[in-house]
């Protein structure tokens, strides 16, 4: 009897513990099973959501082409209007500036008349109503192998028009003649617009840079359709469009401005 009872709890303990390991499995099973679904699902959403997107465009990149152009001659532009007027004047004894530009900012869309409707001083006839002898309207529009210049033409007491045209990295002179291509009439032109021009082409750049923050890279003088002289102002901007105002050359009074988008 008391053999007979002990194999009875035995096999019952044994019993008790296949169960229990059984159960141990199964709970195991169970969990592996969960942790990978949820992998799973993990891994899926991933593959639905879109990744932030970290990079931004240049602003290099969006820049137009005539907007680049202007940014790299002025890149390299050391010598500003101010200094390269003062230099072209003195020069010539007793001379005015009638022109100042800065060769390179654009002188291919200067073939054409300006967005003022009054012309533009680069690459157009000069005051004196004879092609301009400074060359400006160059087909490259970035600086040359010496770096951009400086394009001017003062006029003497008697409407005598002279080139001069400077390094805008050095403010060196680098050729100073009198331009051949004028005549007795083209002379008493020039010096009347300049008789009649009260202020001066630096009061002008400030009256433009006033009203809109830049860099003047051209200045010009020019009749407004029959009402007097002007001052063409080109102003470019830290966004790298050009603005240009036409100045009234008595009273520094702007008639008229445009900006040009490109």
């Amino acid at each position: 009897m008391n053999s007979a009872s002990s194999r009875s709890r035995t096999l019952k303990a044994v019993g008790a513990l296949s169960l229990a390991a059984a159960t141990a499995l199964l709970m195991t099973g169970c969990g592996q099973s969960s942790d990978s679904a949820s992998s799973a699902a993990t891994s899926e959403a991933a593959k639905v959501v879109p990744q932030k997107q970290t990079t931004s465009p240049s602003a290099t990149a969006q820049l137009t082409e005539d907007q680049q152009e202007r940014k790299t001659v002025l890149d390299a532009t050391k010598v500003t209007f101010d200094d390269a007027a003062t230099t072209a004047t003195g020069e010539v004894a007793g001379s005015k500036l009638v022109e100042l530009d800065l060769e390179g900012v654009d002188d291919e869309d200067n073939q054409s008349p300006s967005p003022t409707a009054t012309g533009s001083s680069t690459g157009s006839p000069s005051p004196t109503g004879s092609p301009s002898p400074t060359g400006t309207g160059s087909p490259s529009a970035s600086p040359g192998a010496d770096g951009p210049v400086w394009a001017a033409e003062v006029a003497e007491k008697d409407g005598t028009i002279h080139t001069v045209r400077i390094n805008a990295v050095d403010g060196k002179v680098i050729e100073a003649r009198v331009d051949a291509d004028q005549d007795a009439d083209d002379k008493k032109q020039t010096a009347d617009w300049l008789a009649q021009a009260t202020q001066t082409p630096q009061q002008a750049a400030k009256v433009a840079t006033e009203k809109k923050k830049g860099t003047v890279t051209s200045v010009s003088l020019d009749d407004n359709d029959g009402k007097g002289v002007i001052w063409q102002v080109d102003v470019v901007g830290s966004d790298w469009k050009k603005t240009t105002f036409d100045v009234d050359a008595k009273n520094d009074t702007i008639v008229r401005e445009e900006t040009d988008e490109d």
